[in-house]
């Protein structure tokens, strides 16, 4: 049986209320020597404290929830690393939930709003969305996380939403794929294959946006726009899509992408896991990357220096996202995080100097 806190009283010799004040966290503490009585009494018969006593106590949970689209994504895994570190500086616990688990009975939202109820039931402290928001946001989760916000509860958005009070660390989405784009054309790249992810996401959608704004402004459509999940197998079925669209869907060569004089094709993907899919289905054409074809992604995830060739892509400090995240979340006064920028990487998959094939 679970060892109470009034058997650590009676050991300490004090009385339950003081036994509470020490070992649940009040502002009005006991002299030391008191308290050290009670954690000495505690530590002897192994008695944990109770979270809700403490959070009664102290107004206060010491946790904070955190919602991913897929656990498994390193974009994901970077940022939740980010917020983690700055949780537990500030003497806070994550819990994690993750929404790409598929059920066909339930509905679009449904994992996300499920995700938000749990953690506004445990009394979180914060709750932070690192999901890309949807353009319209389910009226259901507006509605609780309103009520989460009205009550004292913070949220944090990666990117605008149409979440009332919501605080959001803005991301350079569109200027960084303009960036990229701009970059590309630098290089002498220019013909692209747009890998677009699903319009309905604010991500994915602002930087195609980007991608296209620098394209037109050199007088430049793309050869295609692909909309499709925005994961590894997204890419790839995108990819494929394309392929299947042209006049010799079934070459094992470069014939049915290049002709004498073209400038490379470059796939450009709205995110990083789609590129990598993107360069499955390319090589599963018999298609050499970056000969044959050209890829580019978005966001710079961690595990991409175990892949080969290297992919040129858009770098964001993705643990720093999280760690601002976490901290505009945690502190109760915190202004509005600046926005946050990053850099182009040349690597062999796209634009990198000697990648191209002359």
């Amino acid at each position: 049986m679970p060892v109470k806190l009034t058997e650590v009283a009676r050991q300490a010799g004090v009385s339950l209320a003081t036994a509470s004040r020490v070992l649940n966290g009040s502002s009005r503490t006991p002299a030391a020597a008191i308290a050290d009585r009670v954690r000495a009494a505690a530590e002897e018969l192994g008695y944990v404290a109770n979270a809700q006593a403490q959070a009664l106590a102290r107004s206060t949970t010491g946790l904070v929830g955190l919602v991913v689209h897929d656990i498994a994504d390193p974009y994901f895994s970077a940022i939740a690393h980010g917020v983690q570190q700055a949780a537990l500086e500030s003497r806070h616990q994550v819990l994690l939930a993750g929404t790409d688990i598929d059920d066909a009975s339930n509905s679009p939202g449904d994992a996300e709003l499920a995700a938000v109820n749990a953690f506004i039931s445990y009394r979180t402290d914060a709750i932070i969305l690192a999901a890309s928001r949807l353009i319209t946001e389910d009226p259901r989760l507006t509605k609780a996380l309103t009520q989460y916000i009205n009550n004292g509860g913070r949220v944090v958005t990666l990117g605008p939403s149409a979440i009332p009070e919501a605080r959001v660390v803005n991301i350079a989405n569109h200027d960084g794929a303009a960036e990229l784009v701009g970059t590309l054309l630098e290089q002498g790249v220019r013909r692209f294959v747009i890998l677009a992810g699903p319009h309905e996401r604010n991500t994915a959608r602002v930087r195609v946006e980007g991608f296209l704004e620098r394209l037109h402004q050199e007088g430049l459509e793309p050869m295609a726009v692909v909309h499709g999940s925005f994961n590894s197998q997204g890419g790839f079925d995108s990819t494929m899509e394309f392929l299947n669209s042209l006049k010799s869907p079934d070459a094992q060569t470069a014939a049915s992408l290049t002709s004498d004089g073209d400038s490379p094709l470059c796939f450009l993907a709205a995110n990083d896991v789609m590129a990598l899919g993107a360069m499955t289905a390319l090589r599963s054409r018999g298609l050499r990357i970056p000969e044959d074809a050209q890829v580019a992604g978005f966001d710079d995830i961690p595990t991409l220096r175990d892949h080969f060739p290297g992919l040129t892509t858009y770098r964001l400090p993705l643990e720093e996202i999280g760690l601002m995240a976490a901290q505009l979340a945690l502190a109760p006064s915190a202004k509005q995080a600046s926005g946050v920028t990053g850099s182009v990487v040349l690597r062999e998959s796209a634009g990198k100097p000697g990648a191209i094939p002359r």
